[in-house]
């Protein structure tokens, strides 16, 4: 015969709880940062092991410093994108503009057998003057210190009108070459020219950028539309030591690619 017992329940969950609870309690012990504390330690604190780390820096330093302070050639006048020609032109962004279009227009037709119609940079991009004076390697990386790659974008017409009015919006002096754009003296734009022809809708044009501008920075969304990109595999500042060693005097160039009535 087998006899069963009746267990009261709430006191069974009751000891299944406590001894549950003495099991956790015997577990391992949880660690928590509650306080970081720091201290700031100087470079400088060690003399020895600083002259140490500037003597085995040193020959490097200098043949850094000797090729890029190697005389290129020579500006007549500083060259300041704050200084307007015209409120739409800097002498610098010109210069720029107007390298970037022949180095560019040189590589594509090499490569793809194709002309450069438009070179479009931006305003932002330049960061440095090109002072009165020696031209030196170290002055490219001072106007150009990114890694800007050159890129052309085939656009339609329909988006080369849109480059106008883009430049119209934004009333800042962008880097500009093959293109002339007039405007009324609201600030509409009236008339756009490529190489001397008007603008025509479904034709390709080839325009010269950076890769970053190529991505939409500065909201250059129309270059998204391209319907061919040409990566060049030649970096903006390259190309403007390039042409630094190439001439022996900077022109300044002060004609005008954006022109308002008045």
């Amino acid at each position: 015969m087998i006899l069963t017992k009746k267990y009261n329940t709430t006191i069974l969950r009751f000891v299944l709880f406590v001894t549950m609870a003495g099991f956790t309690a015997c577990g391992p012990n949880k660690l928590r940062n509650t306080v970081i504390e720091g201290k700031k330690i100087p470079v400088t604190a060690d003399y020895a092991a600083t002259q140490e780390i500037e003597n085995f820096v040193k020959p490097y330093r200098e043949h850094i410093d000797k090729d890029l302070d190697n005389v290129l050639a020579y500006c007549p006048e500083t060259l300041d994108k704050s200084k307007s020609i015209n409120g739409w032109q800097t002498t610098i962004g010109n210069l720029m503009a107007d390298v970037t279009f022949e180095k560019a227009n040189k590589t594509l037709m090499a490569r793809e057998k194709r002309n450069v119609d438009i070179c479009l940079l931006n305003h932002g991009g330049i960061r440095s003057i090109i002072a009165k004076g020696n031209v030196t390697a170290r002055t490219a990386f001072e106007i150009m210190p990114f890694e800007n790659a050159l890129l052309v974008i085939a656009l339609k017409g329909e988006q080369i009108v849109e480059i106008a009015n883009y430049l119209a919006k934004e009333k800042k002096p962008h880097p500009l070459a093959g293109m002339e754009v007039r405007l009324s003296k609201d600030g509409i734009v009236t008339g756009i020219t490529v190489g001397g022809k008007p603008v025509e809708a479904g034709k390709i044009y080839n325009v010269a950028t950076s890769d970053y501008l190529a991505n939409g920075g500065d909201s250059m969304n129309f270059f998204k539309k391209g319907v061919a990109t040409y990566d060049l595999d030649y970096k903006l500042r390259n190309l403007f030591i390039d042409y630094f060693k190439e001439v022996d005097t900077l022109p300044v160039i002060k004609t005008e690619r954006i022109i308002q009535d008045k």
